[in-house]
This record gives structure tokens, C-alpha cells and sequence, in this order.
């Protein structure tokens, strides 16, 4: 596959009143189109700064990333952002929420119906007129993520979008995204602290190192989709990821 995202020796510090902090040290990468990445790392590695830096919110001290062969610079409708602090307008309807930032759709009632194709796509149809306040903090995922799938982005960028969530519905929410992607095509770069997640929806897992952080490791998940998480194949990755990050244990425990 073409390569869509050519990350190359990135480096980021920030001042502080203790001196220059590094946060983010030489990374390189490359994340072929409809590639689904997952990095995973310590507390405060870097990983969220790494991210807005490919995602072009935050400007990098050194190197480059480089989207399709061009060089980017700042943000752009080809990605979106999905982050744990979600960011559903409550005084909007779900319809009103999805409909937001369609720019590109000419009428009102062309927009109305790509917001109740996607509101139907992640499983909410019929509380296309319902508010932020009546609905679960599920559907609030649901509706953040419709709302990002509804501009048809190249790219999701996804910063812990399900930590808040309770391990059910975690998983639920996982397994509607990667019924979503069978659907219509994305390259997706997840954020997670959960090693269990990244194998679960990912085709290849980055570890990163304490900061400042460097990519310390990767793993290729050649496991067909649906993962059976109980299986051997992914014990074993589990155990190897959870090794590079310092948590030593054995598979017999899974």
C-alpha cells in the first residue's frame, strides 16, 4: 500500500520554570493508507504531543510530517481529532451536532442526510433529535465519532477516545469502530494506555519510551478481525508489549 502519513525525526521540548523539558526525541514512522496504528507508552511519555505534531496542532522543533507528499504544517479537514474530553456542543441535537461543520454539503437537506446516514451507521438512529444531556456517555461516543466520520476524513487521529468509558461499553464502542472501518475506508492512529485495546483494533502496535520518548518497539498484529482476546496468539503479544513496558508477567495469568 502507498504510504499516506511519512513521520521523520521529530523532536519537541517545551520551557518550563525547571528548564527545557524534551518530551519528544528523533521519532520516525510510516503509516501506510488505511493502515491502523496504536501507540502505546508510559504516563506523560509524550504520546498526546506526538499526535497533535502529526495532526499539525502543534508545531515541531525538528523534522517533518509529511501527509499524501505534501508537508504538514497545520491542521487539515483530510484528519480529525477525536481526544478522551469529547467535544459535543450541548446545546446541539445529535442531527444539529453531525450537520456541524459540513461546509462542503450545499443544502440544508443534503446535510440533514448525511447526518442521519451516519447517526443510522453508529447506531443512532431515532435519537437523531435527542440533546447531549439525554443520552449515555456511549452514545456521546457515538455521536463524536459520527460527527468526525461524517466529513469523510483520510485520517482519525484518536487520543484515548475511549478511557472515560466503563469496560463494557469500552468494548462495545471498539467493536462498532472496527465494524465502521469495514465499511468505509480510514487511516486511523489510536492513543491508548490499554494494551489489551491495541491489539484488539490495531494491524501494528508502537511502544513508546519513558520521555523523552522514542519509539522503543513494534508489533505486527497479524491476527484476522474479529480477534478472539482470549487466545493464545494475542496472550503472547500481550505479554511482549506489556515486557517492553516494563510490567513483567506471565501468560498463564490471561
Amino acid at each position: 500500500m502507498p504510504t499516506k502519513i511519512e513521520v521523520a525525526g521529530l523532536r519537541k521540548s517545551f520551557a518550563t520554570d525547571k528548564g527545557t523539558l524534551s518530551v519528544v526525541d528523533d521519532v520516525s514512522l510510516q503509516v501506510a493508507d488505511g493502515e491502523f496504528i496504536a501507540i502505546v507508552g508510559p504516563s506523560g511519555c509524550g504520546k498526546s504531543t506526538l499526535m497533535r505534531m502529526i495532526a499539525g496542532f502543534i508545531p515541531p522543533d525538528e523534522g517533518r510530517v509529511v501527509i499524501d507528499g505534501a508537508t504538514r504544517t497545520q491542521p487539515s479537514p483530510q484528519g480529525i481529532l477525536i481526544s478522551q474530553q469529547g467535544s459535543v456542543f450541548p446545546w446541539l441535537t445529535v442531527q444539529q451536532n453531525l450537520m456541524f461543520g459540513l461546509s462542503g454539503v450545499q443544502s440544508t437537506r443534503e446535510k440533514v442526510a448525511v447526518a442521519d446516514h451516519y447517526a443510522a451507521i453508529v447506531g443512532l438512529k431515532g435519537f437523531e433529535g435527542s440533546y447531549p444531556h439525554e443520552l449515555s456517555g456511549g452514545m456521546l461516543k457515538r455521536v463524536e465519532l459520527a460527527r468526525a466520520l461524517a466529513v469523510k476524513p483520510a485520517i482519525l487521529y484518536m487520543d484515548e477516545p475511549f478511557s472515560a468509558l466503563d469496560a463494557l461499553m469500552s468494548l462495545r464502542m471498539r467493536n462498532e469502530l472496527l465494524r465502521i472501518l469495514e465499511q468505509e475506508r480510514h487511516t486511523v492512529l489510536l492513543i491508548t494506555h490499554d494494551v489489551e485495546e491495541a491489539i484488539h483494533l490495531a494491524d501494528r502496535v508502537m511502544v513508546l519510551s519513558p520521555r523523552p520518548t522514542k519509539i522503543q518497539a513494534s508489533f505486527d498484529v497479524r491476527l484476522a478481525h474479529p480477534r478472539r482476546l482470549t487466545s493464545p496468539e494475542v496472550q503472547q503479544l500481550r505479554v511482549a508489549i506489556l515486557k517492553e513496558l516494563g510490567v513483567v508477567v506471565d501468560a498463564t495469568q490471561f
